[in-house]
């Protein structure tokens, strides 16, 4: 164990946390349920609905400002959901009565501003729980308990679809179907996607003698899961392969060779043969729920990283645990586990719950914000579903504004699917453009051919790539070129740096439509303090009156 820790803490100490990779997974789970994460405000008017709404906007806002680009919706609760559903009705979370319309799809909506924002929805769905004794009341005659009695358990005060019955997963199907089918979520996640705890008294005893066939009941439980999961994956590849399948397993697959779950791990306790889902190639992800420290936290995400299989593990950190009242972690717990699994090789961060995310409970999100996401990351390419690159964009256009915005503009890609693509800017002092360098993504998803860069971040040549719904990245078109009549100029800040220019006495700044912004005597070192972000002009004004152009900068 001290070997275990010592190697442990000299990995994290040789992490460089500014090297930033450029596909990541970078989720956060908002929870609705009680409106932990969201909503706070009840959509019972117009108003309400509106605030709602911009409460939303705001939380996206951030992540967004954080550099996150995924977020994990909570869809269906407790036999509830958050949408106009044939099957299910609306959660008492919207507008505080259960069943009420709130007057708007929150669904379609979220998954609109997160596209706005350039960031993915998985819809996320509470797949075997159906709600405690008082949620089942509320829920009456919408309730499955009340609809399909005999699918459902009672357990501990709880219900449940009763996983070995053949019914459950043709009602889970039909859920997935219908929000796979009306809407353009990027994954569907799974939480809850396995036996309840203190599964040695789960009451299905009459469903083992009816439909095991001999079996033993634990390798049964353990089937009836990836039976459910399977059947899931399926149906939502058949209506859109392009949408991501994950589910949040129990953080510990099973005791390690050296480490010992201490009776509590996703195979033996509550049935989720989850390694083996991505081994078979039912998953396309999985989001551990790793709310653990020390060595019930390090030895675990190694055999996870061990045994990916080929698709992603992007392992679910427990940022509750920060909180003083939980178990008050000091927020290094959070930091060493970012820098570690990173280090080994695995596909992200997620953060349970948002809430404590972005009341950045410890300086977490400080922490996140300033020092491990400091430039975009994309999410990885399926390429096991598909690996063939759009078309690469063509005919650039770079058109200064007189606001000192830059609008770029290329001819529309094209999928070998026939699926619309989006696109991915990046920016660079230097030509051509490294693509590969994450610290140069300046906007991701772009759904249309066109764009408008306000803040170039000093940034001179710009570079425009198109990616399928899969994650395949086209080869870069240049948006603009090094000329003769257009020289880049370095400027540090608000520092410009000009080269040797004989006969100068002035040095002249235009706006980029030509209007003179600034007149100030030669210098190699001028100040640009009192400049306004954009592009502009800067010409040398020779002692004979001649006005000649130096070249361009970005403030």
């Amino acid at each position: 164990m001290r070997t275990f820790l010592i190697l442990l803490f000299l990995l994290i100490a040789s992490v460089n946390a500014n090297a930033q990779p450029k596909h990541e997974i970078r989720a956060t789970w908002i929870t609705t349920l009680g409106g932990m994460d969201w909503p706070q405000n009840k959509a019972t008017n117009a108003n309400g609905i509106r605030r709602q709404q911009e409460e939303l906007c705001q939380i996206l806002d951030q992540l967004k400002e954080a550099n996150f680009n995924t977020v994990m919706l909570q869809t269906r609760l407790r036999g509830d959901l958050i949408y106009p559903s044939s099957i299910e009705t609306f959660p008492e979370a919207l507008t505080g009565r259960t069943g009420r319309n709130p007057g708007y799809d929150p669904l379609a909506f979220a998954i609109e501003e997160c596209h706005k924002r350039g960031m993915e929805l998985h819809a996320w769905i509470v797949t075997i729980p159906a709600g405690n004794n008082r949620q089942v009341k509320l829920l009456g005659k919408h309730s499955i308990v009340k609809k399909n009695r005999k699918i459902c358990k009672p357990h501990e005060g709880a219900w449940y679809l009763d996983p070995g019955h053949p019914e459950t997963a043709d009602y889970l199907a039909g859920i997935v179907k219908e929000i796979v089918s009306r809407y353009d979520v990027d994954g569907i996640h799974f939480d809850y996607i396995r036996y309840p705890e203190n599964a040695r008294r789960f009451p299905d005893k009459d469903t083992h003698r009816k439909y095991s066939k001999g079996k033993d009941l634990k390798q049964w439980r353990r089937d009836n899961i990836t039976a459910i999961a399977r059947r899931l994956y399926t149906e939502v590849k058949q209506l859109k392969p392009w949408v991501k399948v994950s589910s949040s397993p129990i953080g510990k697959y099973r005791d390690t060779s050296r480490y010992s779950s201490l009776g509590w791990n996703a195979y033996e306790t509550v049935y989720q043969d989850a390694q083996g889902w991505l081994k078979e190639g039912i998953h396309d992800a999985l989001f551990p729920m790793m709310y653990f420290k020390d060595n019930h936290f390090y030895p675990f995400a190694l055999d996870w990283q061990e045994n990916k299989h080929g698709r992603w593990v992007v392992p679910g950190l427990g940022i509750y645990f920060l909180s003083p009242k939980e178990k008050d972690w000091p927020l290094h717990e959070i930091s060493r586990q970012m820098y570690f699994t990173r280090q080994i090789g695995l596909d992200g961060h997620a953060y349970f719950r948002n809430r404590f995310l972005l009341d950045n409970v410890k300086g977490v999100f400080d922490e996140v914000k300033h020092d491990f996401y400091t430039s975009p990351s994309l999410v990885p390419p399926m390429t096991w579903q598909d690996s063939i690159p759009p078309t690469t964009p063509s005919e650039p256009s770079f058109q200064a504004q007189s606001d000192g915005s830059i609008r770029l503009k290329w001819s529309a890609s094209k999928d070998n699917h026939d699926l619309p693509v989006s696109y991915h800017l990046y920016g660079s002092n230097v030509y051509p453009v490294d693509t590969n360098e994450a610290g140069n993504i300046l906007q991701t998803y772009i759904r249309d051919n066109e764009t408008t860069i306000k803040d170039m971040k000093g940034k001179r040549y710009f570079a425009i790539t198109a990616t399928d719904r899969y994650g395949n990245e086209s080869q870069a078109l240049a948006i603009n070129k090094p000329s003769a009549t257009d020289i880049p100029i370095l400027n540090q800040g608000n520092k410009l740096m000009l080269p040797p220019l004989d006969n100068t006495q002035e040095v002249l700044i235009c706006n980029s439509v030509g209007k003179m912004v600034s007149k100030v005597k030669y210098h190699r070192e001028i100040s640009l303090e009192l400049l306004p972000k954009g592009f502009y002009w800067v010409y040398a004004l020779k002692t004979n009156g001649e006005r000649k152009l130096i070249g361009s900068i970005m403030k």
